[in-house]
């Protein structure tokens, strides 16, 4: 048996699908995260919330309870409209056989009186199907389905004592049983939605067949009567599978529904916090990059002047503390606009206002300019540079402000962690994909590898590193991981506890301008070949 959805499955549904609407807001309540309002549609509101709740009673109830009684009544009712035909064919095919054993006027009165009993239950059930669910009484339909069935099953006593004269006594006794039995198989599918009815309504067909047999006295009218009885029985056991079937189907679909409505209440949540959460963050970004010039220029202000008094170009101060403070001040002021450059570069990123320029360079003229710009801070801090660029690097087409920051970064991030007479080691060249790379090793402190998510994230720094390091936003490396990825290139960041840290900024083959030079070895391919550098 196919059971078609319940009534409240159908309304449910348009109701689910206005959760995930766009223009949504949370109440400002504590459960602000939990209820979703468009406060333009109260009606709508008020129809999801009830519907969310119904949902939730109907996959708690139990099958004695309104809604899954008022289900399987309606089931009930959808079958004898899908079976309305059945029985009446029965009673004609029946009347018919009647009529051609001689037996016209008893087998016309039967198969009218059969027709006729069959039209209240028709009539119960058109009438149960026109009103709406939450309209139907239960208590009365049920109980004018049971008088319907039994109503519907007094022809079939009346069945048991017509004479067919089908092959005499024993032939009558074998057609009558047959037809029973069939006409129980067909009821027992129909009245299966409703316990008990089965029994109500054919035990005092059985019980008319069993006396007829007693009365004929043969072998073989007693057997059928003792297999009528059976019957009865199984069909009832089958009546009541069928009915904890529907039952469990019912639950089912009530726990389905109640389900989905759960999920698209969570999807319109995570919908709408997901639009808020990108709205805030394009908020942020848009006022720090709008805020560039704001920012700048009294912190450019503090520098000249700061400087101007440290240098004493207006004439010496009497006062050495006034001198040194001076010195504070400019290079206080100097780490801000460093870190309120590096937060604008990734508010930049964030909202897609970051412009690549590209041109034609050279990463081995970008290392030599960017190794030269730092050489004074390596000096002061007694740290070796070895460059090791592969000689023959054609072009590559990139953003060189870009390129440039990407190098001064790790190059920073490298001084600052290099302890005093340590060293760092710059290289360039080929990667095995036919691109190019950049790598930056120092002999630091190393980040654990569960800390090495934390420092590619904005303002992460690993916990040995906050510790030895100089000061610094944990900007640097998210910045650079932003930029390789707008250049078609990875970053990768290698490191191990107290053996140091290797950046490694690979780009693609597409942008280097000339095809590379075929290598002696080619290493099996992977997923991490591009970021691999095919010599060292």
């Amino acid at each position: 048996m196919e059971l078609q959805h319940p009534l409240w499955v159908g309304r449910v549904r348009p109701w689910l699908k206005s959760v995930t609407l766009i223009n949504m807001s949370f109440t400002e309540v504590g459960t602000a995260d939990k209820i979703i309002v468009d406060r333009r549609k109260r009606s709508r509101n008020a129809t999801l919330a009830r519907t969310l709740r119904e949902q939730r009673d109907k996959m708690r109830e139990r099958s004695g309870d309104v809604h899954f009684a008022r289900t399987l009544v309606l089931i009930n009712a959808r079958t004898i409209r899908s079976t309305a035909l059945l029985f009446p064919a029965i009673a004609l095919a029946i009347a018919a056989l009647g009529l051609y054993r001689g037996t016209p006027s008893i087998a016309l009165a039967w198969a009218l009186g059969s027709l006729i009993c069959f039209i209240p239950r028709q009539i119960v059930a058109w009438q149960v199907l026109r009103l709406p669910e939450s309209k139907v009484d239960l208590n009365a339909y049920r109980t004018w389905f049971r008088i319907t069935h039994i109503i519907a099953s007094l022809p079939w006593v009346a069945f048991i004592f017509v004479p067919w004269h089908i092959t005499g006594v024993a032939g009558d006794m074998v057609f009558r049983a047959g037809s029973m039995l069939l006409v129980m198989a067909a009821s027992a599918f129909i009245m299966s939605s409703i316990r008990g009815v089965l029994l109500l309504s054919f035990a005092p067909a059985v019980g008319a067949f069993c006396f007829e047999a007693v009365r004929n006295g043969d072998p073989t009218s007693a057997m059928l009567a003792l297999m009528m009885m059976v019957g009865l029985v199984f069909f009832i056991f089958m009546a009541r599978q069928l009915h904890a079937s529907q039952l469990l189907e019912i639950s089912y679909r009530a726990e389905k529904d109640s389900l989905i409505a759960e999920l698209e209440t969570a999807k319109g949540i995570s919908d709408e916090a997901r639009r808020r959460a990108e709205e805030a963050n394009l908020a942020k970004s848009r006022f720090l990059a709008s805020m560039s010039h704001e920012l700048r220029t009294p912190l450019n202000a503090i520098l000249g002047f700061s400087e101007v008094m440290a240098e004493e170009v207006l004439g010496p101060m009497k006062n050495d503390t006034y001198r040194e403070y001076a010195s504070d001040i400019h290079a206080s002021g100097k780490h801000l606009l460093d870190l309120i450059n590096e937060i604008l570069d990734l508010s930049r990123i964030e909202a897609g206002r970051y412009q690549i320029n590209e041109t034609a360079l050279s990463l081995a003229f970008l290392i030599e300019e960017c190794c030269h710009m730092v050489e004074l801070r390596m000096r002061n801090k007694d740290v070796q540079l070895d460059m090791r660029i592969e000689p023959g690097l054609p072009l590559l087409t990139a953003d060189e402000r870009s390129v440039r920051q990407v190098l001064l970064n790790l190059l920073s991030n490298a001084i600052k962690f290099t302890p005093a007479g340590g060293s760092i080691t710059v290289k360039a060249g080929w990667t095995t994909k036919g691109g190019q790379y950049i790598s930056v090793a120092d002999d630091g402190p190393g980040i654990a590898e569960e800390e090495i998510p934390v420092v590619l994230s904005a303002f992460g720094q690993g916990s040995i590193a906050i510790k030895s390091a100089e000061q610094g936003a944990g900007l640097g490396l998210p910045i650079v991981q932003a930029i390789m990825h707008m250049h078609d290139g990875q970053f990768t960041l290698r490191s191990e506890l107290r053996q140091g840290t290797t950046a490694i900024a690979s780009f693609p083959k597409k942008r280097v301008m000339v095809d590379p030079p075929p290598l002696a070895s080619q290493p099996a391919s992977s997923s991490t070949e591009q970021v691999e550098p095919a010599a060292q």
